[in-house]
């Protein structure tokens, strides 16, 4: 047992204190701004899990909120997120110029709604929608959980609609995706209740869906597939055009016309750029839709999230609602009604500073440090890189085109080698994990999909602000910190162990969360997904509950529709 188990911080920290003297306690009109001590007397006192019944000043409560984030990691070396983290000095102005307004609000911002349709316009040229004969459709969101969701429900009901038409039962949708799929595309199976048939990855297959292996997944009550363009695990491309095909000789056989949604969260913003050759998005025809995340390589803050249909076909309308009550007449299809205008704004910014060659610069800029991280790992024979963005394709030359390379993110994935294992088995990689952040670093060490679960892998996201500077620090540390765990003795093992197992139990981190006994279908210990209802093909029901069949949902959904261009419609 932990000591943070049998001893309450709490009650130790309040016996500590020494018994309270009201003479030495000064109301806040009586304190004078010069006395540095004034922030623990204005927050002594204050509850940490309830409203306080008075008020202490602004300054400090800033200060005290400023010093307990200051506990928190460094976002500069969270290597472990693919959010971005920086942005220049006036996207910040303009972010905190337009922090008040509310998105939703046309009539009494209507340059905000112009420059949101002009970012779905310019992302849907992006990703290659069609102009000739089409309309397309889009809108920000969120982030890629909020993307997926509309992407998802989009799908369902296009499925439900064509199903009823054809007088078949509508009651027991599915959708496939690879078990490397990031959680929000399990999320949207489990909220609305469609059957959740994950793929399992194979090594041979770099950990994502190999589009044949999907085939067997799919029959008559498949609402659509979901490709990934950037695996969150390796950074690998799934690879959509080879889906499409396969579902092409699909329909021929069966005549199921099977729709991809491709979740591009990171790779919407890289593929584009340094990737200009390569077909994943509306260039390939059964992509009807496509999600990003604008807070990922798309360089703005966190908040905001893009999701492009191919036509507006594909948006049933009977998940669009009618709005009379903000000035005029609008039609919405999100899942919250209410959002910030500033991330829109800030990634307009990008657009216009930055434009293609800037984001072009940058995406081969995060793949040229990815690469030497790479190479410097495999170098040393102590660990295998699992991510593939290093590796030059036949007949190429290792120049610094990423189109020389296997695509995918710049993100490296990499493990103890075998040699090294073999040598040092009772060395538990988690420790690298341990160690690293004791030098500031953030990297985690985490499993592999359904499929590899016996796999381990340590990951590192080369986001834009990882200079070449930093990721040589950084191979340095790795270095240093492989050498010290090489040293280390049973016993010094058993030691580091324990302390890498779990961080000292922390009060506040548990107040307010679920009981985890009561949620004990849902995640299972070390973070692993339930793998809930499988049938003999392995594919997995995340569903909770039984299909409510063709129940009308109870959300409300909600999203601003503008007439654009003459090719154009913008949500």
């Amino acid at each position: 047992m932990s000591l943070s188990r049998h001893i309450d911080p709490d009650e130790v920290i309040q016996k500590s204190k020494d018994h309270p003297r009201t003479g030495h306690r000064l109301s806040h009109e009586n304190r004078v701004a010069h006395q540095s001590w004034s922030r623990d007397e204005d927050a002594a006192g204050v509850p940490k899990y309830r409203m306080p019944d008075v008020g202490i000043p602004s300054k400090a409560a800033y200060q005290l909120l400023h010093d307990e984030t200051a506990l928190d990691g460094n976002p500069l070396l969270n290597l472990a997120s693919f959010v971005h983290t920086w942005m220049p000095d006036e996207a910040t102005k303009l972010i905190m110029e337009n922090i008040n307004k509310n998105q939703v609000d046309l009539d009494e911002y209507p340059a905000a709604t112009m420059i949101h349709n002009r970012c779905v316009s310019m992302v849907a040229s992006l990703w290659k929608a069609p102009t000739a004969s089409t309309n397309a459709i889009g809108t920000s969101t969120a982030g890629s959980s909020e993307a997926i969701m509309l992407a998802g429900l989009a799908l369902k009901k296009r499925w439900q609609n064509a199903r009823r038409a054809a007088d078949k039962p509508s009651s027991n949708p599915n959708i496939v995706f690879g078990s490397n799929a990031q959680v929000a595309l399990e999320k949207f199976a489990r909220y609305f209740d469609v059957e959740c048939r994950l793929v399992p990855v194979k090594a041979s297959n770099n950990y994502v869906m190999d589009p044949k292996d999907a085939l067997a997944f799919i029959d008559e009550n498949t609402i659509g597939v979901m490709v990934i363009l950037g695996s969150t695990y390796t950074g690998h491309f799934e690879n959509v055009k080879e889906m499409s095909e396969l579902l092409d000789e699909f329909q021929q056989k069966t005549g199921l016309d099977i729709p991809i949604h491709v979740d591009a969260a990171s790779g919407g913003f890289i593929a584009p750029f340094a990737y200009p050759s390569l077909q994943w998005s509306f260039d390939v025809p059964r992509v009807v839709s496509i999600n990003t995340s604008g807070h990922k390589f798309g360089l703005v803050y966190a908040g905001i999230g893009w999701v492009i249909w191919r036509d507006e076909q594909y948006l049933s309308k009977d998940l669009v609602f009618e709005l009379h009550y903000l000035g005029s007449v609008e039609y919405s299809f999100t899942l919250n009604f209410s959002k910030p205008a500033s991330p829109i704004i800030a990634q307009m910014f990008n657009f216009l500073n930055l434009g293609f060659e800037g984001y072009r610069k940058i995406a081969f800029k995060d793949l040229r440090n990815a690469r030497l991280l790479s190479r410097a790992l495999e170098g040393t024979g102590w660990y295998k890189v699992l991510s593939n963005i290093h590796r030059v394709l036949p007949g190429k030359d290792a120049d610094d085109d990423p189109e020389s390379y296997e695509p995918g993110l710049p993100v490296v994935s990499f493990t103890l080698s075998d040699e090294f294992k073999q040598k040092y088995p009772h060395v538990k990689q988690v420790w690298v994990q341990s160690l690293l952040r004791t030098k500031g670093w953030i990297v985690p060490n985490y499993g592999a999909p359904q499929g590899e679960e016996n796999t381990e892998m340590l990951r590192v996201v080369v986001r834009e602000t990882l200079s070449e500077d930093l990721i040589e620090r950084l191979i340095t540390d790795i270095f240093e910190v492989t050498e010290s765990i090489m040293e280390i003795d049973e016993t010094g093992a058993e030691m580091l162990l324990a302390t890498s197992r779990t961080t000292m139990h922390q009060p506040d981190r548990e107040h307010g969360r679920p009981e985890k006994d009561n949620f004990g279908d849902s995640v299972k210990e070390g973070g692993e997904r339930t793998k809930a209802k499988r049938d003999s093909r392995g594919s997995v029901d995340c569903r909770n509950g039984s299909s409510n069949g063709d129940k009308a949902w109870n959300f409300k959904l909600y999203i601003i529709v503008v007439s654009g261009s003459k090719k154009c419609m913008y949500i």
